[in-house]
């Protein structure tokens, strides 16, 4: 499989995964009718409605702000999408597919329901104190884990040509 083949799978999967998730979890599990769902001591499934952009940014911000949004996600997708085409290494065209799904996954949403989906939440309790990660979605793990694999590609180099 040639790398940007691997890119454009990763989108794909990730995009398919995150949607999937989303529409199982509000449409057959109807999280939106239940409490907080206890998956483990420190795991929660919980509805949150997330108009902003990452740990909520510009939620009060109005249309405008949300079109402002969407347009800069669009140019960023096309940019990364050039990115990958013209990346050297599989773990780069992996990663940038991994982003480029995640960032359709949440454009979808936006676009469906006016806001992203979210809804895992981990915590731990210390000294009687609950301590909150933000609540996520699956796209936004692709987004991290193809953010940390771009990283780790750029401290490996691409390899020079070998001389003739």
């Amino acid at each position: 499989m040639t790398p940007l083949r691997a890119g454009i799978t990763s989108a794909l999967v990730t995009l398919v995964l995150d949607q999937a998730s989303k529409l199982w979890l509000l449409n057959v599990f109807d999280l939106a009718h239940r409490d907080v769902v206890r998956v483990t001591p420190f795991f929660d499934l919980v509805l949150a409605w997330n108009i902003g952009i990452s740990f909520g940014w510009l939620q009060n911000d109005g249309q405008a702000a949300q079109f402002a949004l969407m347009a800069v996600k669009a140019i960023a997708v096309v940019a990364l999408a050039i990115w990958m085409a013209r990346s050297h290494t599989l773990l780069a065209t992996i990663a940038l597919g991994l982003i480029i799904g995640g960032a359709i996954g949440n454009g979808i949403d936006r676009l469906a329901y006016g806001a992203v989906v979210d809804f895992a939440l981990f915590h731990i309790e210390i000294g009687g104190h609950t301590y909150n990660w933000y609540v996520f979605n699956l796209a936004d793990v692709a987004i991290v884990a193809g953010v940390a694999a771009l990283l780790y590609d750029s401290f490996l180099g691409v390899p020079a040509a070998k001389a003739p």
